[in-house]
């Protein structure tokens, strides 16, 4: 042990000494980083195998709502091209002219109504006789009448014409005189 003395104390075995423990202690710490990296890459392998399999069942979830939203789009336009053609033939059904020709009067009787000052009194004398006369011939005697003998009972008589004094004026009562 004498003679490894000696050889222990001299400066070159000291700094071989020494390097080899930094070394040493360089190699470990290389060797946990390595073990650490390892396991980061595991993770974060992992982690991505996870979110691929996130981002699949995502994808698949919004392709089968596109899907579904694509067959809603279909019906819908199946619907509309139906309720078009239904729209175009109930408006080709005889009558259908009759009552927008209907709708157009009304609208045009509300507008003299509310412009023509001599117009309104008139019509609206006219419209409760006719409401009259459609109202007794919807029920009672009239109806069984106009269904019996479809000729009578179409045309209203006439109201006899109610005479009025004509008014005249001072002036033109002078002139009289």
């Amino acid at each position: 042990m004498d003679s490894i003395w000696p050889i222990l104390t001299h400066p070159f075995t000291l700094g071989l000494l020494l390097g080899l423990l930094v070394a040493g202690f360089l190699w470990k710490s290389g060797v946990a980083a390595r073990a650490n990296l390892k396991r980061e890459i595991r993770r974060l392998q992992e982690e991505g195998r996870e979110l691929q399999g996130h981002l699949n069942t995502q994808l698949k979830l919004n392709a089968k709502g596109t899907d579904e939203i694509q067959k809603e789009l279909d019906e819908m336009k199946k619907q509309n091209e139906t309720l078009r053609v239904n729209i175009a033939t109930l408006q080709s059904k005889p009558g259908r002219a009759e009552q927008r020709q209907f709708h157009i009067y009304e609208a045009a009787i509300r507008t003299m109504r509310e412009q023509a000052p001599g117009f309104a009194p008139a019509w609206e004398q006219a419209l409760r006789t006719a409401e009259t006369e459609y109202e007794d011939t919807e029920g009672g005697l009239k109806k069984l009448v106009k269904k019996v003998i479809p000729s009578i009972g179409t045309t209203a008589p006439n109201p006899p014409a109610e005479t009025t004094p004509v008014q005249t004026s001072p002036a033109e009562e002078k002139e009289d005189a």
